[in-house]
């Protein structure tokens, strides 16, 4: 496959989504997502049996009307975003991406051989001072886009032999996405998508996505308020919501499946950023996974923070952590029986 820089596909699809160009370029795949053994109801994307039972156009229309007092996350702005009016998050009603392509670089079960499918989208309600991609998150980098073109993408990834969808922090724009999800369903869309979120989550929101989503991939960013108003601008009800939002998550989908070839079909994948001096809560996060969810949850332990944006500014955090606290990490994991872990 020829490569694809960033730009280049966003441009491609993004500019010239709807043209007669754009699908002349396109070239449609023989192959399927899942093998024959697990094409039967339940194991191939939920979405399409929501479809089949004129289910998803009642959650769009349904998802549609909060963008009218907006509370689609923990924030609860209010504002009437169909009007153009604009909470923390900094986002309207129309939804804005800041770039698409196939990424090899997310958890292997999501990468596969030909990449995930991933989309960036503009903003964020969560707002962290150490954000790696705080020009897209905070300051807005990106293009306004339909829904209709933001399909199209969707279709585009497929075409490319991606495995999933991967919608990178989607909470604010999840109307756009079950709206254009149906548009993509008619042009073809069969594999799964990837809900990759901050975990800052209502629980209204997450419960008209029961069905929808077939992959979640939440961050547990901290387990106290303190931490939390203090590093993501004042969300000091983040660790009350993330747990929530982690166990209605899990309920919908459970431990973490995958196929032969040892792609992710549907589940949970947790991710949790380990932060230096212990305040992300390392320990009693893994506490809450083996007592609250299940032993058996894939955990991705990520070691790759490096201070960013304006972490800088805060002497606890302007360094990487150490070998030593990772180790610690690691220790606390055995401790509490966790054992499928990405590192």
């Amino acid at each position: 496959m020829k490569k694809i820089s960033r730009r280049d596909f966003i441009n491609d699809s993004l500019l010239l989504a709807g043209s007669a160009f754009f699908f002349s370029e396109l070239r449609l795949t023989s192959g399927r997502a899942f093998p024959n053994s697990q094409e039967k109801k339940g194991e191939y994307p939920s979405y399409l049996e929501l479809e089949k039972e004129g289910l998803l156009s009642q959650r769009a229309e349904k998802l549609y009307s909060i963008y009218e007092s907006c509370h689609l996350c923990p924030r609860d702005c209010r504002v009437n975003r169909i009007k153009g009016q604009v909470g923390r998050c900094q986002a309207t009603a129309r939804v804005k991406v800041s770039s698409a392509f196939p990424h090899f670089g997310e958890e292997a079960p999501l990468v596969g051989k030909m990449g995930s499918g991933t989309i960036f989208f503009s903003n964020c309600g969560l707002r962290c001072i150490y954000c790696q991609n705080y020009t897209i998150s905070i300051q807005g980098e990106g293009v306004e886009i339909s829904d209709q073109q933001l399909a199209e993408i969707m279709i585009k990834l497929q075409n490319l032999g991606c495995h999933n969808i991967d919608l990178v922090t989607p909470t604010h724009y999840v109307p756009n996405i079950v709206n254009a999800l149906r548009d993509a369903i008619r042009m073809g869309l069969h594999i799964p998508l990837v809900y990759n979120t901050g975990g800052y989550e209502m629980l209204e929101t997450l419960e008209l996505l029961d069905g929808v989503i077939d992959i979640y991939l939440p961050d547990c960013k901290y387990m106290d308020s303190a931490s939390s108003a203090k590093y993501s601008e004042e969300a000091y009800n983040y660790p009350y919501y993330v747990l929530i939002a982690l166990k209605e998550m899990y309920r919908q989908v459970g431990d973490l499946r995958v196929n032969e070839k040892g792609v992710a079909v549907r589940g949970l994948i947790i991710r949790h950023l380990v932060l230096p001096n212990r305040i992300a809560g390392t320990e009693k996060f893994l506490k809450f996974v083996a007592e609250e969810l299940s032993k058996t949850t894939y955990i991705n332990l990520m070691r790759q923070y490096r201070p960013e944006h304006k972490a800088f500014q805060y002497p606890e955090i302007a360094r990487r952590i150490n070998n030593r606290e990772y180790e610690e990490v690691l220790i606390w994991a055995r401790k509490y029986g966790l054992f499928r872990l990405d590192k």
